[in-house]
């Protein structure tokens, strides 16, 4: 029975019997309970009334509030994952019939502000949550019982229990959640700003009708007629009481109120006027109402130039204001009821739901976001931070190349002494090209291209490039190296996998420029059809870019796999629906024109990847020094660092430890994910070990935080005890 049928059977005289319960008991606390049952002791009647009705500060203060925290949306989670559409999220726009969801949480902070206590209540129907209201705080009597947890709540109408809401014993558990403000004197009301904030309001509405009712004599003091005759023997006569009450009934006729403002005054025989003065101290009101009202606003937490309290400005502007408005008082206080939601209404739907506020979608936090995008930046800057540090804080992905730090280059720290050869540069011009530009001996380190006389220069560049290692070539009578751990992997990563492939003509052709063009179009559009990655290809087949083998052998790959949506309705033109989002997709991959394209261009690449194989058989001398290893020893290194790292750092926990074996399963799998799944390998990708170390770096993302910043993988390899762990 709902909420409405139990009240409308009340009326009526009607009753119904709860079934009989048992609980366990809670540990007995002593409480300052001296009645039967507990209810408010101050006249909420009266601060209602006189606090927000008659009170111009208090009611912009509650609505500041109110207001404020009802106005930020909701986001619902089950586990890591956001749920966009859930009954729970239902419920929460629509609570019941006569109120939208902004303005049910609007009257929910309002009687948490005014009274300092708020009841919502969920009517069940056929024990499912179906709608909320909100019982009027004053009208609330709480049952103590012999533990710290009320007995039950009653709702008093007209001096009657209209409805008893029964509590858990032991978990304190009802149709009814109290949520109040914290109160050091009793042990069940919650406390209202308004009580802390009574003898100013008191204060600022005496001033208000003070000056009201100045103004209904004129907007000026008051003055006194004095009667100075005397008779003929020089003794002074007084007025009788009939004729001094008949002159000033007659003087407040005739010259009181603001319709009688400045009207002179005629006084005949020995009378005459003293004007009754103030001084300027006296008469300082709008100081003092002023500073009455920074007070009442200080309690509710409403900065005072929010409220209109003229030469208040605590903070620089309109914005900051706010912005201190939101992160000190509505804030914290919606997080309070965020909480009380999540223990007392989430688990009604599900263990694993879990109410959050979407703080972010506050117009006033734009201004604190801003403040920390700009202290990212200039700890970059300064060399403080890396890149990938930055945005992790920002809550983006990590990036190749974004672990190091930089600083200006020409920082140096003050009063030390130049470096060696700073400072005082050769002038012999071709030394100076030696010292800048790596000749040694008047031999230019780097041979050729990416083919150097040392190791260290080609370590350097594989970093530049993005592998790991070097490996070494005979050439000329001497050793030679160039970066990454084999020849395939630099040739992979420069878009030259197979030299004698690089003399095929890779370039798209106009035709596929146009359907890009079109499809880049269309997807602005109707802001549907493909990925990122078909974006990315689109790009590169608009601006005619030269495209690498690996890349021409996807593209064929993608028009076999997406060959059946041509069937779909929509992508052909006429069709109902077109463009569809599959012929959009196909379009930025080049269409058929790139369809064809591909097909002839893998096929010139097999030929040529045939002869290059045989004269690569005829050419033993260019090895790998760590080819055949499984896990290179720089990767290995690599992960030992991480691992140190990482444990270092969050190690103290079981949960959070991880191991070098567990880094290198990560490892590997990410390199299998490489070669079985290309299309998952984000385009900025070019090589295995690269891919198998970002999935490292996601996979101890993921342990220090408890959530994937995408897609879960790898859970069977986190460390026992981690909650997202799916070890036996």
């Amino acid at each position: 029975m709902g909420f409405r049928d139990r009240l409308a059977g009340f009326i009526a005289g009607k009753s119904t019997q709860g079934a009989a319960r048992s609980y366990k008991e809670a540990p007995t606390v002593t409480m300052n309970v001296n009645t039967p049952y507990h209810y408010r002791r101050d006249n909420y009647e009266a601060y209602a009334d006189e606090g927000y009705r008659k009170n111009a500060i208090v009611y912009r203060c509650v609505n500041e509030i109110a207001n404020g925290a009802a106005s930020i949306p909701f986001r619902l989670f089950q586990g890591d994952n956001e749920l966009d559409e859930h009954p729970l999220m239902s419920l929460l726009k629509r609570p019941n019939p006569r109120q939208a969801g902004v303005e049910y949480f609007q009257a929910l902070y309002s009687y948490l502000l005014l009274s300092g206590n708020s009841y919502p209540l969920r009517s069940e129907v056929n024990g499912e949550i179906k709608e909320l209201y909100l019982l009027r705080p004053d009208r609330m009597r709480i049952v103590p019982s012999n533990t710290a947890i009320p007995k039950s709540y009653e709702y008093v109408l007209n001096g009657k229990v209209a409805e008893v809401y029964d509590a858990d014993p032991m978990t304190g558990e009802s149709q009814v959640k109290h949520i109040k403000l914290y109160n050091p004197l009793d042990d069940f009301m919650g406390l209202s700003p308004l009580m802390a904030a009574a003898a100013d309001i008191d204060q600022h509405n005496m001033i208000a009708k003070h000056n009201l009712s100045l103004l209904n004599n004129g907007a000026r003091p008051s003055g006194a007629i004095v009667f100075n005759p005397s008779d003929d023997r020089g003794v002074p006569i007084q007025l009788s009481d009939m004729q001094r009450d008949q002159l000033r009934d007659d003087l407040e006729a005739r010259f009181s109120g603001p319709d009688n403002a400045g009207r002179p005054i005629l006084l005949e025989g020995d009378f005459d006027w003293k004007e009754m003065g103030i001084s300027p101290k006296d008469m300082d009101f709008i100081s003092q109402r002023n500073m009455t009202a920074k007070d009442i606003a200080l309690c509710f937490g409403v900065p005072s130039q929010l409220v209109g309290v003229p030469d208040a400005q605590t903070y620089a502007n309109v914005q900051e204001a706010r912005l201190a408005l939101y992160e000190e008082t509505i804030i914290p206080m919606a997080r309070r009821v965020e909480s009380d939601m999540n223990e007392w209404l989430a688990p009604m739907f599900g263990d694993d739901l879990r109410i959050q506020y979407d703080i972010d979608q506050i117009p006033a936090i734009t201004e604190r976001r801003r403040r920390v995008y700009e202290n990212v930046v200039s700890a970059v800057r300064e060399g403080i931070i890396s890149r990938n540090e930055a945005r992790e804080r920002l809550g983006m992905d990590a990036v190749r190349g974004g672990d190091d730090l930089y600083i200006a280059a020409n920082l140096f720290p003050l009063g030390s002494a130049a470096p060696e050869g700073e400072g005082s540069a050769s002038t012999d011009p071709v030394q100076a090209g030696a010292d800048a530009y790596g000749y040694e001996g008047g031999v230019k380190q780097e041979v050729r291209r990416d083919v150097f006389t040392t190791r260290e220069e080609a370590d350097a560049r594989a970093e530049e490039i993005g592998c790991i290692g070097t490996h070494s070539h005979g050439e000329g009578g001497q050793t030679v190296y160039m970066p990454c751990e084999s020849h395939e992997d630099y040739e992979r990563l420069t878009g030259d996998e197979v030299k004698a492939e690089s003399d095929v003509d890779t370039v798209p052709t106009a035709a596929m420029q146009t359907e890009a063009e079109r499809a880049l179009e269309w997807r602005r559009q109707h802001e549907r059809g493909g990925t990122d990655v078909g974006v990315a290809r689109a790009v590169q087949l608009k601006n005619r870019q030269r495209l690498s083998p690996n890349t021409v052998r996807r593209m064929r790959s993608y028009f076999a796999r997406h060959e059946v949506d041509k069937e779909a309705e929509g992508f052909k033109r006429g069709e109902p629906g077109y463009p569809s989002a599959g012929r959009i997709a196909w379009g930025l991959w080049g269409g058929d024109p790139g369809q064809r394209w591909a097909e002839r261009k893998v096929k010139e690449l097999d030929r040529e990847s045939e002869k290059h194989d045989m004269i690569m058989d005829a050419m033993p001398e260019v090895v790998s020094d760590t080819k055949q290893r499984e896990i290179s020893e720089r990767i290995n290194k690599a992960l030992e660092k991480k691992v140190k790292d990482h444990n270092d750092e969050h190690g103290s926990a079981a949960s959070k430890r991880v191991t070098l074996r567990m880094l290198q399963a990560v490892f590997r799998r990410g390199v299998g994910a490489y070669y079985t799944n290309p299309e998952s390998v984000r385009p900025s990708v070019n090589s295995p070990d690269q891919w198998g170390l970002g999935r490292v770096n996601g996979f101890l993302y993921a342990v220090r935080n408890g959530r994937f910043k995408s897609g879960k993988f790898d859970t069977d390899l986190l460390p026992e005890g981690h909650p997202m762990s799916t070890r036996d």
